[in-house]
Formats: C-alpha cells, sequence, structure tokens
C-alpha cells in the first residue's frame, strides 16, 4: 500500500448526495487505501510568483447517508506536492472553470497526474467533442443563429435542442415543425442569437433510456445506466426525473467505446461518460461523469476500485 496524497477539486462536501455522488464513491476508495485527502473548492486555488497553491482541508470520511464526512486539519500546499489531483467540479463550464485548469495545469507540468487532463478540459466540449466520431453519432447542427438552426428543424422534423453548456437536462427542449413555441425556444436557449446551440435529430429510443456508459482509460465498465424518461417526459436525466435500471452493454455499445477509447486515451481523459440513446453516442462527458455508485449497487462492482489501479499504474509512470 503506496501512501499516497490526493486532492480533489469537487463542490461543496455538504451539499452532495452521498448515496448517489460519484466523487464521495472516489474519496471512500482512496481512504481505504490510506491515501491522504486534501479536499478543496474553486475558491482555495490561487497562484502565487506562477506557482499554484491551494487552501485544503483534510477529510475523514464514512459511507453514512446522514453522517458523510467531518474536515480535520487545513492547511496550505503547493498543487505540485501532491501525487493526483482529481478535477471534479461540477460544470457551469465557464470562464472561472476554465482558470481552475490554468492553474492545475502548472502543477501537471511539475509531474502531478490531473484527471481529467486539464487542457484537454478545456478542449473536449461534452456536446462538440462528438464530431471527431461521426460514425457515432446523429446529424446534428451548432449555431447561435435561430434561422440555421431553423433550417435543420425544418428536415429533420423532430429534433432536440439543447445549450452547449448544460448539464443535469436543463434547457433541453424537443421541437417539432409547426410546434408555435419553436421560436421562443431558440430565443431562449441561443439567449436571443448570443450563444452556441445545438440541434439534434430526435433519437425515438430514448423511451428505452439514456444510457451511460463508463470509460477508464479508453476501457469501457461492461454494464451501462439506463436513465429512462419519467411519463411524458422527453429526457433522460436522473436531476429531470429518470429512473435508472442497469444493463449489459450491447454489441454496438462496445463497437461505439472501441471507436472513441483510443482518443481519450490519447487526450489523457481517464474517467469519461458516454451517453448513448439507441445506436448513438449523444454526449461524451469529461467533466465530473457520474453512476458510479448506482452501478456499483447494480452489478456489485467498485468501479472506483477499478480507476484508482489505473490512476496508481499511471502514477508509476
Amino acid at each position: 500500500m503506496t501512501n499516497r496524497n490526493l486532492g480533489i477539486v469537487m463542490d461543496p462536501i455538504e451539499s452532495i448526495k452521498p448515496w448517489k455522488d460519484s466523487s464521495f464513491a472516489m474519496l471512500l476508495e482512496a481512504q481505504k487505501r490510506g491515501w491522504k485527502i486534501f479536499y478543496m473548492g474553486l475558491d482555495d486555488l490561487y497562484m502565487d510568483g506562477g506557482v499554484s497553491y491551494a487552501r485544503y482541508q483534510t477529510l475523514q470520511l464514512q459511507d453514512d447517508n446522514e453522517d458523510w464526512f467531518e474536515k480535520n486539519e487545513t492547511g496550505v500546499c503547493r498543487l505540485d506536492e501532491l501525487d493526483v489531483i482529481l478535477m471534479r467540479k461540477d460544470p457551469p463550464f465557464d470562464q472561472e472553470y476554465i482558470y481552475a485548469t490554468y492553474l492545475l495545469e502548472q502543477a501537471e507540468e511539475n509531474g502531478v497526474l490531473v484527471v481529467n487532463k486539464p487542457s484537454s478540459l478545456r478542449d473536449c466540449n461534452e456536446k462538440l467533442y462528438t464530431r471527431v466520431f461521426p460514425q457515432c453519432c446523429v446529424e446534428a447542427r451548432v449555431s447561435r443563429n435561430p434561422q440555421i438552426l431553423l433550417e435543420f428543424i425544418k428536415r429533420h422534423r423532430d429534433v432536440i435542442v439543447k445549450p452547449l453548456d448544460g448539464m443535469g437536462g436543463a434547457s433541453i427542449f424537443r421541437v417539432k415543425p409547426g410546434d408555435t413555441n419553436t421560436n421562443v425556444i431558440l430565443e431562449t436557449v441561443t439567449r436571443n442569437g448570443t450563444s452556441q446551440t445545438m440541434v439534434q435529430r430526435y433519437i425515438p429510443e430514448i423511451s428505452q433510456g439514456d444510457k451511460r456508459i463508463l470509460l477508464i482509460n479508453g476501457e469501457a465498465v461492461p454494464y451501462a445506466l439506463a436513465r429512462v424518461p419519467a411519463e411524458g417526459e422527453n429526457r433522460g436525466n436522473i436531476a429531470a426525473g429518470a429512473s435508472t435500471r442497469g444493463q449489459t452493454l450491447t454489441e454496438r455499445d462496445r463497437w461505439l467505446c472501441e471507436q472513441i477509447g483510443p482518443a481519450l486515451i490519447e487526450k489523457g481523459l481517464i474517467f469519461v461518460g458516454l451517453d448513448v440513446i439507441g445506436d448513438y453516442v449523444t454526449e461524451i462527458n469529461v467533466t465530473s461523469p457520474t453512476c458510479i455508485r448506482e452501478l456499483d449497487k447494480a452489478f456489485d462492482l467498485n468501479i472506483s476500485a477499478d480507476l484508482f489501479d489505473c490512476i496508481d499504474q499511471l502514477i508509476h509512470h
């Protein structure tokens, strides 16, 4: 057992739901391995003289939904004194998020493993990065001009409209021609033509669920979590009331992972969640993919242990 120093940048631990929080699952595994946990929020990161630092608190965790953590010592560390840093801050992926990746990058340049790689977090927008794998995706168009989006809607007749920076199903609309709300939906999502927006051909298989497939260093976990939309809903997001059921990956799912996996390894995207509807990848989640706890429970897995085995090997290299 190696004593390692693990930094984690995340949202306030007070406000997580421990029974479904993937970052919490990772922290429990790190603690089990005897790793020291340096917990930090975005506002704890700073740079001084070109070196990145953080105010941190160490954590003691227990898998208890009522009482899951206590904070122990507080201090300041140089980020490049840590062995690994998990960047697990949830979107919004805004300018502040980008600044944080620059601070993390300085530590990475000095040999710290950052999961996921800071430059790739910036480069791989969760919706736009799908364009690199056209064989895996449905037709889509991205524009901030409502007229350009309308042409696509008329051609494909049944589409999903979504902002490029959302998460948890926020601001996702299904639109068909003749829908009297079309213009107002496009105005809203494009923020009156100032915000790039994606329209994607609607995939009817959403009724069977939006599958989340997790990949660790390009290798798929063999089970997916299908998030089935609630009655009268188009969105397969747990945050939007979807129910979940675990299932084994299909042959097509495995093929999709084989198409995408090698590129993820190359980009240092060690922990990634693919969203798959029917035969198609709709998003490649790189910022803080979830569903570890649900899959662990459904199939008696320990996905965090697989992740940390991988991290351990990568640190050795």
